[in-house]
């Protein structure tokens, strides 16, 4: 993936350099932002820009004519148009390719600003066109040729949970496997749907391979669930058996089938010998499908996070493009692209990807100026500039297909070494342009610390309860099942896994958080144990074979409910003598059998 992405990024350059296509940092920047190892992923998305381009160019021609020239109606245009998609990229399905929208649209209306109406609108509009449709083109062409296929990477992301589950069985380690379970089902889904759908298969292996994603994910659920006690024999025998099933899926053929599991065996131990089954060709039980994920959030018109986020990015952007305006400055256009590319939903999060922003804008204005000095004047074809920009973007690409927690850095790495780098349509040796952009990223970041962390900040916290709330909800449906039904139940319990993640890696950023938005001590530590209580609890009811948990759904369904509302003081916790309300709806004695934890942990985070 890292040579690819860097690859793509130095074809990039060269068209941009031979048809003067300007920014092509920011085409590149596209590239770095949005390739995915899918192949089919890349291409749908490189079809899907070139598709919504035109209407974009056309809304932009359309907006121009309304402006009429006008910079207060320009300004006004700006302010709008980055609001709406802002918007609808926080409050829907679109994410990032909303804050991409609103980002393209504002750059172009500010370059009219800066010129005369008719010729700049003309530039404009041509350069809006060319600097997102080039690289978009490209990426499509590349995966068609080089990209990876999605029957590949689901077999080995087969082949990596069955290595993990087979290291926990023999060592006792459960941090990779429990890394792989938080990836959930939902990303390798739709690679086996496409791989169904345009046959890069025959449409019984497609079946099977959709299967064994889900088998292996059991798999590993079954191997974490576990009882430590289990006896080392039967350790050995189930580790030999994935490992089996590993080296027949690496030679391109099929697992041997298992032996029965022992007659004794617990239900973890049982799920994961009738995991191995469906991965050796064994018809698979009829699915529970888990609910779909709406393309628009249920609270999009009620939740006042979305419209507040749309109004600081916007007002962050606003504020730079005012500021290197009034000092003449345009070297430093690119603070306004900061604000569009490092705002994120909660001020953590926002300043752990300011530090990665800046961190990685350190090192790639080092390795961009070091080119500058020493590698530049030695150069001057665009052929020598693209296999340095091949050598850079290495670097940050590497970076960025790392660990999600550093991922951004490397983005940055690559898009500060192409800024300080590629100046005009062949090899540059001025600092001044690499000195703008630099000092631009940087102002960038100023400007939304101080925007993020000072206006309607969002805490951490409340994106956690967020998560905790729909991990019960999920939870509560599944234990609403019938006990034959749960084990099948595969893609709710992986959503409960993946949201259980998602709060985890979410509370790993509140040290960047200012003080006075972090939780207390004992908020915090509650919080951080409901993560490992949820996981336990998905692990509980989907081994569970009890004929009537109603008793636990509703008690799930309090939990989520009260996660959504605001939080209040720990201690205050349903099943105390202080919560007459759930004593009335579940009953103050504990649940019985698998679920008699008081859930503790949960009870204080919900407060």
């Amino acid at each position: 993936m890292t040579w690819r992405v860097a690859l793509l990024c130095a074809l990039v350059t060269g068209a941009a350099m031979m048809f003067e296509i300007p920014e092509a940092a920011i085409s590149c920047y596209l590239i770095i932002f949005l390739m995915k190892p899918d192949a089919v992923v890349n291409i749908g998305t490189g079809i899907g820009f070139l598709v919504l381009l035109p209407g974009l160019i056309a809304f932009l021609v359309w907006i121009v004519n309304l402006t009429s020239g006008s910079t207060l109606h320009i300004m006004a245009a700006i302010v709008i148009t980055s609001c709406v998609f802002l918007y609808l990229g926080a409050a829907t399905q679109l994410g990032e390719q909303g804050s991409v929208a609103a980002l393209i649209i504002a750059f172009v209306l500010t370059l009219i600003v800066q010129a005369p109406f008719g010729d700049a609108a003309t530039f404009a509009l041509r350069e809006a066109w060319a600097m997102a449709a080039l690289p978009m083109i490209l990426m499509v062409g590349f995966n068609l040729v080089l990209g990876f296929s999605p029957v590949t990477l689901l077999r080995d992301t087969l082949r990596a949970r069955l290595a993990v589950a087979a290291q926990a069985l023999e060592t006792g380690e459960p941090a990779r496997l429990r890394e792989l379970l938080r990836e959930g089902n939902a990303p390798f889904d739709p690679q086996a749907l496409v791989a169904r759908v345009l046959r890069f298969v025959p449409l019984a292996a497609a079946r099977q391979i959709a299967a064994d994603v889900r088998s292996g994910f059991a798999l590993m659920l079954a191997v974490s669930a576990l009882p430590v006690d289990l006896a080392p024999r039967r350790r050995v025998a189930l580790a030999d058996q994935i490992r089996a099933a590993y080296a027949a899926l690496g030679e391109g053929e099929a697992p041997p089938m298992p032996p029965d599991p022992p007659a004794n065996a617990g239900p973890a131990e049982r799920a994961a010998w009738d995991a191995l089954s469906v991965l050796a060709g064994a018809p698979e039980p009829e699915v529970v499908p888990a609910p779909k994920t709406p393309f628009i959030a249920p609270d999009a018109l009620t939740n006042p996070a979305y419209p507040r986020f749309a109004l600081k990015t916007t007002a962050a952007a606003v504020i730079c493009f005012l500021i290197y305006t009034a000092i003449d400055w345009q070297g430093i256009h690119t603070a306004m692209i900061t604000c569009y590319v490092a705002a994120l939903a909660t001020t953590g999060e926002t300043v752990h990807k300011l530090a990665l922003r800046i961190t990685g804008c350190l090192i790639g204005a080092a390795l961009g100026v070091a080119a500058i000095f020493w590698v530049i004047p030695r150069i001057d074809g665009i052929g020598a500039l693209m296999v340095l920009v091949f050598l850079g973007c290495l670097v940050g690409a590497w970076v960025s297909t790392g660990p999600e927690r550093i991922a951004y850095a490397g983005v940055q790495i690559a898009l500060a070494f192409l800024l300080t780098v590629l100046q005009g349509f062949g090899p540059s040796v001025s600092l001044d342009t690499a000195q703008g952009r630099i000092f631009g990223i940087l102002l960038g970041n100023l400007v939304v610390y101080l925007i993020f962390t000072r206006i309607w900040p969002a805490p951490v916290a409340g994106e956690v309860r967020a998560f905790f709330a729909r991990a019960l909800a999920e939870l509560a449906r599944m234990a609403r099942l019938a006990p034959e039904r749960r084990p099948h139940a595969v893609g709710s319990a992986a959503a409960v896994e993946a949201l259980a993640g998602k709060a985890e890696e979410a509370l790993r950023v509140l040290p960047f958080e200012p003080r006075g938005l972090r939780p207390t001590p004992t908020r915090e530590t509650a919080l951080r144990g409901a993560v490992t209580e949820i996981e336990a609890l998905n692990r509980a009811i989907w081994l569970s074979r009890d004929a009537d948990l109603e008793h636990t759904a509703e008690r799930l369904d309090f939990l989520a409910e009260r996660f959504r509302g605001p939080a209040g003081e720990p201690g205050r916790c349903p099943g105390s003598a202080t919560s007459a309300s759930l004593t009335r709806r579940v009953g103050p004695a504990p649940m019985a059998g698998p679920f008699s934890h008081p859930l503790d942990q949960l009870q204080a985070a919900a407060g």
